[in-house]
This record gives C-alpha cells, structure tokens and sequence, in this order.
C-alpha cells in the first residue's frame, strides 16, 4: 500500500522523462518485458534495470517472472496515489480561487 509520504519517491520517479515513457507504455500497451519496455531509448540494459528499478521502489510498476524474461505491469495503487494527491491539490486551488472570486466581487461592488 503506498502512503501519501511516498508520494515524493513516486513524482521522483516520474520526474525522468526515460521512466515516464515507460510508465506511459505500460498504461497503452500492458504487461511488457524489459526489453521491451527499453526500445527507442537509446540506452543499454541495465540502464533499463535501474529506471525499473526506481519505478518498483516507487511502487509504480510490478515485476514477475515468465522463464528468463521479467515481465513488468502498472501498479494500480501507485497511480492512484498520485491521481488522489492531484484530486486534492485541485480542490484546494478551486477553493482558494473561489474566495479570490468572492473578494475581488465584493471590491468591485463597492466601487
């Protein structure tokens, strides 16, 4: 389960553009292998490890086993926590643009 104090690990994660478009991937396509999920990079299979690496740590992907490959999956709970903490940030910006609105209509009406 991931709390909302990983959640700085979580945007970290996803802060490098490599992991993003991987994350991204997942979503469109599915399961992948790490093979896979490394193509167009431009970088070399451990290279590809480490950023599945941090994703895991960050409780943003799964990994399991299938023979020799490493199959990788979206961790539901993971994106969740952040769509959570976006849902929350949003309601608290609209709230405060709410009073802005209400002060700045009530100086106009004074005028």
């Amino acid at each position: 389960r991931i709390i909302m104090a990983a959640l700085p690990q979580t945007f970290s994660a996803l802060s490098d553009p490599v992991r993003f478009a991987m994350v991204e991937r997942l979503l469109a396509e599915g399961e992948l292998p790490a093979g896979r999920l490394g193509e167009g990079f431009g970088i070399s299979a451990p290279a590809v490890s480490q950023h599945l690496g941090v994703l895991r740590e960050a409780g943003l992907v799964n990994r399991r086993a299938q023979a020799q490959q490493r199959l990788y999956s979206i961790r539901p709970e993971g994106l969740l926590a952040v769509a959570n903490w976006a849902d929350e940030a949003r309601r608290f910006w609209q709230a405060s643009l709410d009073r802005l609105e209400h002060v700045l209509n009530k100086e106009t009406d004074r005028k």
